[in-house]
Formats: C-alpha cells, sequence, structure tokens
C-alpha cells in the first residue's frame, strides 16, 4: 500500500464533526494489517524514538567511571545529563513548529545525522569540553527527532486503529528504551567501557539515517506562515531555564542562587511567551489548541504519569542498592522485569483503548499506577521486599505505558494534520519536562531524610496522591455528556471550546 504524501485532515479533524457515541468507539474495528512497506516506516521511526529514550538512561550507571577518565569531579557529572536535558527539553516546541512549516521529513533526518555524529563526538571525547559539547549536540538532535518523528507518525497513519497500534508501538519502545538503558548501561561499561554506550547511540544513527530518505513521506503545512519569533525565542528560553533549574535543584537542592534565579527567569519568560501568543497574527502555538479540553488535560495526564514514575523509579533505586544493597547490575535486573511487562503492555494497550476509548484508559491507567504505587508502602529491610518492589514496579509500568500511549491519543485525536507537528511537540514536551521534574520536587524528600527507608515511604506517598488526585481531575475535565433527548453519553466533541 502506498502511503499518500498528501496530509489530508480526517474527518475527526474537521471542526464540524459529529460526536462518536461511547458504543460505538467500543465496538472499533480491530486495526488493520500493515502492509511490508508500513511496518518498515513504523520501523524507522519508532527506532528513532528508542534510541533517544535510550540516551535518557544508558549513561547514568557509567557515569562515575566516565568521570574519573576523564577528570571530571563529581560535582560536575550532572552536566552529562544537564548537557543533554536543555536542548533536549528547551528546543522540542520550536523544531515541532518548524517541522510544519519547513518539512518533518527535512528537519527529521537533520536530528538524526546530528544525533549521529553528536553520538560518535561523544564516544571519542578526549577531555570534559569535548563530551559535554557532544551531549549538548545530541539534545539538539533528539529535539528535533523526537516531534517530527511524532508527527509522521501521526500523520502517516489515519486517525483509528491504525494510528492506536503505530503509537502503541511506539510508547511501548519508549518505555523499553528507558528500562533497557539502565540494564545495558551497566553491563557495556563494566564488559568494555563507558564510551559503548554512547557508540551503541552512534550505532543506531547509523542503522536508521539510510533508510529513512527512502521510506519516510514529506509532509508539511500548505501555507507557509512567517515562524513566530518572539513567541520561539520565549518558549525556548524559558524552557532551558526551567529546566535547568530543575536539573541543578536534583543535585543541589533550590537554595542555590543560580537556581533561584533560573527559575523565576523560566517562569517570566513562560508568562512572557503566553503573551506574545494572544497578540501574533501566526503563533507559535496556538492558544486555542491549548484551550482544547483534550490538549489541556491529556498533557497533564502525560505530565503527572511521566513525573511520577521516574520519581517511583528513583527512590526504588536507592531503596534497593542503599537499603537491600543489591548491587548495580541486580538492581538493572529488576528494572528488566518491568520492562519485559512493559512491552507486554504495548502489545494490549490498542485494544484496551479500542474497547473503552483513551479517556477511560488514561483515567484507569493513572488510578492503577497510585494504587501500585500506594503497595510500595509495604516495603521493609526483610529479602522479600525485593520481590514485591519488583512485582509492583513492572506492574505499575504498565499502567504507566496505557497512560502514555492514552495521553498521546488524546491530545492529537482531532487535530489537523497541519497541527501535527504542534500538538507532537506539545506531547514530547511534556514528557521532558515530566521526566526533568519529578525528581527534584519529590526525591530530593528521600536523599535529604536522615532516615532513608522512612524518607522514601515520604516519597511514596506523596507519589501516589498526586497520580490518584490527577485521575479523578482528568475524569472530570473529559467527563462525557448525555446527548439532549437521549439517553445515549456521548463522547465531547474533538475540537476546541
Amino acid at each position: 500500500m502506498a502511503i499518500d504524501t498528501t496530509p489530508t485532515p480526517t474527518p475527526a479533524s474537521t471542526s464540524t464533526s459529529t460526536p462518536t457515541p461511547v458504543a460505538e468507539q467500543q465496538s472499533a474495528p480491530a486495526a488493520p494489517r500493515l502492509s511490508p512497506r508500513d511496518r518498515l516506516v513504523l520501523f524507522v521511526l519508532c527506532a528513532a524514538q528508542f534510541m533517544v529514550a535510550l540516551d535518557f538512561s544508558v549513561l547514568n550507571v557509567a557515569l562515575p567511571v566516565l568521570g574519573a577518565d576523564l577528570g571530571m569531579s563529581t560535582s560536575a557529572l550532572q552536566w552529562a545529563v544537564t548537557a543533554f536535558a536543555l536542548p533536549s527539553g528547551g528546543f522540542l516546541l520550536l523544531f515541532g513548529r518548524m517541522g510544519d512549516l519547513y518539512g518533518r521529513r527535512r528537519l527529521f533526518l537533520a536530528g538524526l545525522a546530528l544525533f549521529g555524529a553528536a553520538s560518535l563526538l561523544a564516544t571519542l571525547a578526549w577531555d570534559p569540553a569535548s563530551f559535554l559539547a557532544g551531549r549538548a549536540l545530541q539534545g539538539l538532535g533528539a529535539a528535533a527527532i523526537v516531534p517530527t518523528g511524532m508527527s509522521l507518525l501521526t500523520t502517516t497513519f489515519p486517525e483509528g486503529p491504525a494510528r492506536d497500534r503505530a503509537l502503541g508501538i511506539s510508547g511501548t519502545l519508549l518505555s523499553l528504551g528507558f528500562t533497557v538503558g539502565m540494564v545495558a548501561g551497566g553491563v557495556l561499561t563494566d564488559l568494555l567501557s563507558w564510551r559503548s554506550t554512547m557508540g551503541l547511540l552512534a550505532l543506531f544513527a547509523l542503522i536508521v539515517l539510510p533508510l529513512a530518505p527512502g521510506l519516510l513521506p514529506e509532509s508539511r503545512t500548505p501555507e507557509r506562515p512567517r515562524l513566530d519569533v518572539p513567541g520561539a525565542v520565549t518558549v525556548t528560553g524559558g524552557l532551558l531555564s526551567l529546566i535547568y533549574a530543575l536539573s541543578t535543584a536534583a543535585e543541589h537542592g533550590f537554595g542555590r542562587t543560580d537556581v533561584l534565579v533560573t527559575l523565576v527567569a523560566g517562569l517570566l519568560l513562560l508568562t512572557g511567551f503566553a503573551v506574545v501568543e494572544s497578540r501574533t497574527a501566526a503563533p507559535l502555538v496556538s492558544l486555542p489548541m491549548l484551550r482544547r479540553r483534550t490538549v489541556a488535560w491529556g498533557n497533564l495526564g502525560g505530565l503527572v504519569t511521566f513525573s511520577m514514575m521516574s520519581t517511583v523509579v528513583f527512590v526504588l533505586t536507592l531503596y534497593l542498592q542503599e537499603v537491600l544493597h543489591l548491587s548495580a547490575f541486580e538492581t538493572g535486573l529488576v528494572f528488566g522485569v518491568q520492562g519485559v511487562l512493559s512491552v507486554v503492555a504495548g502489545s494490549y494497550a490498542p485494544r484496551v483503548i479500542g474497547r473503552f476509548g483513551a479517556r477511560r484508559t488514561l483515567v484507569g491507567s493513572l488510578a492503577g499506577q497510585g494504587v501500585l504505587g500506594l503497595s510500595l508502602l509495604a516495603l521493609g529491610e526483610g529479602g522479600w521486599s525485593v520481590w514485591l518492589a519488583t512485582a509492583a514496579v513492572s506492574l505499575a509500568s504498565m499502567c504507566h505505558l496505557g497512560a502514555i500511549i492514552s495521553y498521546g491519543l488524546t491530545v492529537t485525536s482531532g487535530v489537523p494534520n497541519e497541527e501535527q507537528g504542534l500538538a507532537t511537540g506539545l506531547v514530547t514536551s511534556t514528557q521532558q519536562v515530566g521526566i526533568t521534574v519529578g525528581i527534584p520536587l519529590l526525591g530530593v524528600l528521600a536523599t535529604t531524610s536522615t532516615d532513608l527507608m522512612s524518607g522514601v515511604h515520604t516519597v511514596l506517598v506523596l507519589d501516589a496522591a498526586i497520580v490518584l488526585a490527577a485521575a479523578a481531575l482528568i475524569a472530570a475535565g473529559l467527563r462525557t455528556r448525555r446527548a439532549a433527548g437521549s439517553g445515549a453519553v456521548e463522547a465531547e466533541p474533538l475540537r476546541a471550546r
């Protein structure tokens, strides 16, 4: 089946679409069988997303060895993470919109090439400056790959079962990539060296890049409005400042001057961004887009599931190694089980969404994540706690994956093709900010507690409370309405209110 490269809005993306009864959603047809070319397109896009997810975690275990080899102090090691997080999160919205305007495939390929070259530079780094330069360029490449890759996926696969299935596979690999990175980082560092973790990323880019040009369709908006430069400057500056403040606070707390200054600057710039967007004729981010209930509440679900799950993984890593005295490799195996069950969840999530709808799946997944988080309060200092931690975090991750897929579908459903880059940019920005914000806000309670076990329990209680509260708010915010003069319950139209 040839892929139509002309972006055509689906009926759900028009402002006059008819609400779909829940009963009809529940009898949605099974996902159509993908053609060989469709599978190759999906492979290329998912492999790129997997590569970026791998980069989030593959270096973590190797940091002490890397620091000793390159002569980086312990306090400077945070920059190995921050140098990647700053551009990867700060430029997501800008690059997502640039892909809409100037060509998504073009920017996706440029991001892949930059990511591969930057990974090679990090592999061959001869001093801290060259290594951090490679990490920063990796982050810049990732900022181009993630939103354009997601928008290429949502414009290539039409809304409905085909897109549900594609996003299910993509979400599975996103979660799996983070988990595989935690295990692979330790294995590669022990068997080879820390450089092999960066070399693995360069190898991924080398495999994907030659396949992409002949497979991926080009797509962009029909018109070519001017890029909103003031909006781009304020939102990029705001996100960079905010991510720097939160990343640094994770290591040093909120009392440092640079953390406070950049936190305030980030909030002011994002406020200025909202003002700019309300007054420009061709905004970088359409305020009506942000006022869509599906976009607003869906992104809240994404922010909560990413931030709170990353916090659980962080405190469990501390607990397993500091309280139960597991090795880094044994800890990696615990999260390896989590990765396997994430794959299982990814294969079933599209069916669950087809049966119950994205809204109910999002709410139910968040509720499940919160309840399973509460079950971790039973953790103690006995050896049996390893099995409880493994079972609870693995099942919670299955709910987490359901939330990832359903929030992405919730945000992008009903959005015209010409705005898919913007919608997926919001999705991926939420993901990046969520991963960044959870540990500084809650994880620090465990690291600064005089009793680590007590600190872990405090974090788990707050984490679960936030997830459950978000589930309740999203259920109310995305509630269905009863059709006038009938007893049928209808889903809200997927358009701006």
